[in-house]
């Protein structure tokens, strides 16, 4: 069987328990790259063969589940933060059924959480935003022409841009034509929760050149939006005492 497991953003001890508990008996694990924190692998038992699928192709990939498979293994296939988001996992899944191998996924948690914590940030503030953009830049990867940043931009709500950190000056004018502005609030987030993790607060007109100066051009999330700002936010209305819930009776009406 084939154990689909989030790694989490980053620290080893972010990874769920249940990702745990499958690493420890898994008698091989796939794991992705320099994006996996390598102390994950030292949950491995002995005997357990290690892969990094950075250097492999989908084809070697399944040829791996289907050794194992054929030994009646269990394989881990760890993808970093939560392999639903940019994990490539859709297309293993298809291949699985098709080899009709037994598959089941566990979650993890998302780097965009881990970015969130953080910079002390909640990304669906009252009379800010209700709306989180997870989003990524087109380059050697496009996206569909319907989803062009700059398209995405005009809803000025709270975004979350992967796998663009190198193309923060096309990232930063694409921005610029929706209803973001040069002061509007953004961060660079290193590596969120690695012990090497690096936040950078500045403002979207100053994006690529905080992204320059602190020499940040692979392997950070960029957040932009007014949820970064520390005031104008609305009270939340499931904790005021005014307002009745299923629970309590609110002191008005």
């Amino acid at each position: 069987m084939v154990h689909f497991v989030g790694a989490g953003p980053g620290a080893p001890d972010l990874i769920t328990l249940r990702g745990a508990e499958l690493l420890r008996r898994a008698d091989c694990i796939i794991y992705a790259g320099s994006l996996v924190n390598p102390a994950l692998l030292a949950m491995a038992k002995d005997g357990c063969s290690v892969y990094n699928s950075a250097e492999m192709t989908l084809e070697e990939v399944l040829a791996v589940f289907q050794e194992q498979e054929h030994q009646h293994r269990e394989t881990v296939r760890l993808h970093t933060g939560d392999a639903s988001i940019y994990g490539a996992i859709r297309e293993q899944m298809d291949a699985l059924d098709r080899l009709d191998i037994a598959y089941d996924d566990t979650p993890g948690v998302s780097s965009f959480c881990g970015a969130a914590a953080a910079l002390h940030a909640e990304y669906t503030l009252p009379g800010i935003s209700q709306t989180v953009i997870i989003t990524r830049m087109a380059g050697r990867t496009p996206v569909p022409e319907r989803e062009a940043l700059s398209s995405l931009a005009g809803h000025g709500a709270s975004m979350v841009i992967f796998l663009s950190a190198g193309m923060l000056p096309a990232v930063q004018e694409a921005l610029l034509q929706g209803a973001y502005t040069e002061t509007t609030p953004a961060a660079l987030v290193y590596k969120a929760t690695w012990p090497e993790e690096k936040v950078v607060r500045c403002t979207l007109g100053t994006l690529a050149a905080c992204g320059a100066a602190h020499k940040i051009t692979k392997t950070a999330l960029i957040l932009v939006g007014d949820f970064l700002r520390t005031t104008a936010y609305e009270r939340s209305k499931l904790y005021d005492p005014g307002f009745t819930t299923e629970f309590r009776k609110g002191t008005q009406g």
